[in-house]
């Protein structure tokens, strides 16, 4: 694996990066909408003309992207029909019969993916424990899903109670509409989530099935169009749960995807905090329409299986689209360098979840953009040098971002151009620091005293300015931070991760048949696995999440080394991971298992990522940069990253200019490069 391509679709820009053993040449382009793979082929010609590589010598392609995330957020996936048991059509709007604002009388719900009319109860039942009260009537079933193709349905997801438990019926269904509609698309709740709950099985089977035809065909374009510039590479796809997986199980489970991006980052950030030794690290990820922040622990990112798409209401737990899926935990809010700066009825900045993408893009793109954004105040505020930005490529409009600016925030609020970029900056920063800080809370967690790795095309631009606001004194930006999330999947390994709802009390464990459970989910991960090329010296891990008798929410035990399933064993592994979380156990109460998860993860080489000479190496002087910082305009040196060498130190203010980013190193800072090419900044001496 020599010469390997990663791409990155965001928002805004797509992301190539080809790594030659550990040597990295670095693309950006703005994605293309339209069609997303059109973006990703200019930027893989570049990168190979750039690298001098031909594309036969390629030898394997990893790729990331929001194009399900965003299909599910615009509603542009297909049309979609849900089955379910009869007399539970009602349980996807239903959700959680909760209310997320509970002063807000005129609350909105994230409308359904599958209208009323499509939502069709089919004669069937199976009970809690697995057996059939009531068989499936096959006829009536068939008769309605001729009547769904008959008015446009492309896609239908199958969802019946307890399907989890035994999914006979749902095969059924699925044998049955594969062979007389074999045009239809079809997601099995028993396949992509076969958990209880049944509203989120349902609502992660039907996110499933409405995104599934736009990625199976977006796949095999992609499959298709590398072919014909002769890349015969096999294809792995970034998940959310920050593993590859095959473009087959890709396909067919496109739901895995929604944070593909974002887990990309994560992995770099885990591998430098492992690399240069850093128990506590704040990731954060900044590109042109979002940013997250993710919090690493001893080295590992944090794991969840729930996550919640398009939180629409402020971004407020349970105003989102819940999936359950494996996924690093992190939190995502709409500030990007696109998000859309404006001035309120009350006279107050509001920046995103608006952005303006890469088409029109931020005004000083040139584009006919003709809103104030991030950028245009990064302008603004002398952080980007216009005529350098992008490597020289695209030569930013200084005029056209001074007007936006004055027109859509200073002049309503009678403030100066450059006050108004500060206060523009100001904004997201704080908004940025707002949602670490209640992202650690929920978790129990602190920001403060962490070492903060930046990336991403606009995360080094603010990142010192947000290290204050958390009170962290340390920064690192890697190579190729601005496009960090595609060298992650250079970093992250060959992974799938397979659930099992089976329940069993404790004090009844002797009856369950636990080791068969997980021979059936090895076999399951391991063809997945033998399918990307990876069969050796693989890592299971083995998890039961469980919880007191009569509580809701579950704790994740790792049971990966248990050699005998007795209550004493599972007694004592569940007492230590609850009191990790809450500090006590509750003695003397029995405990209960719902699921069961299994992950097989192949082993991934350290790699230390040295940058290719660029074509701003050329450029010995870039002058200085008259930068506007704490309300005051100060002369800044700007300095080609590419031109720093291992063991340089220098002191701030500084721009340090790479193709596709600059880091901000404020006044009063100190900055060192480390021997991998890493920035190190601290701050306050």
């Amino acid at each position: 694996m020599s010469i390997r391509l990663s791409v990155d679709i965001g928002g805004t820009f797509t992301d190539v990066v080809l790594a030659n053993h550990n040597t990295l040449t670095t693309v950006k382009v703005l994605t293309t909408h339209v069609d997303p793979a059109a973006g990703v082929m200019q930027g893989v010609d570049e990168v190979l003309q750039r690298a001098g590589v031909q594309a036969a010598d390629v030898s394997l392609v990893l790729h990331g992207t929001t194009l399900a995330t965003n299909a599910l957020i615009e509603r542009r996936g297909a049309a979609t029909a849900l089955l379910t048991t009869q007399g539970h059509r009602d349980a996807l709007e239903m959700a959680f019969e909760n209310r997320f604002e509970q002063y807000d009388v005129d609350i909105d719900r994230p409308r359904p993916l599958v209208p009323r009319h499509w939502r069709i109860g089919v004669p069937e039942r199976v009970a809690a424990d697995g057996s059939v009260l009531l068989e499936l009537d096959e006829r009536l079933t068939m008769e309605q899903v001729g009547v769904l193709i008959e008015q446009g349905v492309d896609s239908l997801a199958v969802g019946f109670m307890h399907s989890y438990a035994n999914p006979t019926h749902e095969q059924r269904v699925g044998d049955l509409i594969q062979k007389a509609y074999p045009q239809l698309t079809i997601s099995l709740s028993s396949t992509v989530c076969p958990e209880i709950r049944e509203f989120e099985r349902l609502s992660t089977t039907v996110a499933n099935a409405y995104v599934k035809p736009l990625m199976s065909r977006y796949l095999a374009s992609l499959g298709s169009q590398l072919r014909r510039r002769g890349i015969a590479a096999q294809v792995l796809m970034m998940t959310s749960g920050g593993g590859l997986t095959t473009l087959t199980a890709a396909a067919e489970f496109p739901i895995r995807l929604v944070e593909s991006g974002p887990a990309g980052g994560a992995m770099l950030a885990a591998n430098m905090a492992r690399h240069h030794q850093l128990d506590r690290v704040l990731s954060f990820d900044m590109g042109g329409t979002t940013a997250k922040v993710c919090l690493i622990d001893q080295g590992q990112p944090q794991h969840s299986r729930s996550f919640e798409v398009d939180r629409s209401y402020r971004f407020k737990k349970g105003s989102g689209l819940p999936v359950r899926i494996p996924v690093i935990e992190m939190v995502e809010i709409g500030a990007g360098g696109g998000s859309i700066a404006r001035v309120d009825s009350l006279s107050r900045i509001s920046v995103g979840p608006e952005s303006a993408g890469s088409a029109p893009g931020p005004a000083c793109y040139g584009h006919g953009g003709r809103e104030a954004t991030v950028t245009d105040a990064d302008v603004v505020l002398g952080k980007l040098l216009p005529e350098y930005f992008a490597g020289g490529k695209l030569a930013l409009e200084v005029f056209a971002a001074n007007g936006v600016v004055h027109q859509h925030v200073g002049q309503p609020l009678g403030l100066g151009t450059q006050e108004a970029a500060h206060a523009i900056a100001e904004i997201v920063e704080d908004n940025m620091a707002s949602a670490a800080r209640a992202h650690a809370a929920e978790w129990g967690k602190e920001v403060g005293g962490r070492s903060l790795i930046a990336f991403g095309g606009a995360a080094p631009l603010h990142a010192a300015q947000l290290a204050g606001k958390l009170k962290i004194d340390h920064m690192l930006v890697p190579a190729g931070a601005g496009v960090g999330s595609a060298v992650g999947f250079l970093l992250a390994p060959i992974k799938f991760e397979v659930v099992r709802s089976h329940y069993a009390r404790l004090s009844e464990l002797g009856d369950a048949p636990i080791e068969v459970i997980f021979e059936q989910m090895h076999a399951e991960a391991y063809a997945v696995l033998a399918a990307a090329g990876a069969e050796d010296s693989l890592v299971e891990t083995r998890e039961a999440f469980m919880r007191y008798v009569g509580q809701g929410y579950e704790v994740a035990v790792d049971v990966s080394h248990v050699e005998q399933y007795d209550k004493a064993t599972f007694d004592a592994l569940f007492d230590a991971a609850y009191a990790a979380i809450y500090g006590r156990t509750i003695p003397s109460m029995d405990v209960e298992i719902l699921s069961w998860t299994l992950s097989l993860e192949a082993p991934t080489p350290a790699n230390t990522f040295v940058l290719e000479a660029s074509s701003m190496s050329g450029a010995l002087d870039l002058g200085t940069s008259d930068m506007f910082l704490a309300g005051k305009e100060i002369v800044v040196e700007a300095v080609p990253r590419i031109q720093l060498q291992q063991g340089e130190l220098r002191q701030g203010p500084l721009l340090v200019v790479e193709e596709q980013t600059t880091t901000v190193v404020p006044p009063g800072a100190s900055l060192e490069v480390l021997h991998d090419g890493t920035l190190s900044i601290r701050f306050g001496g």
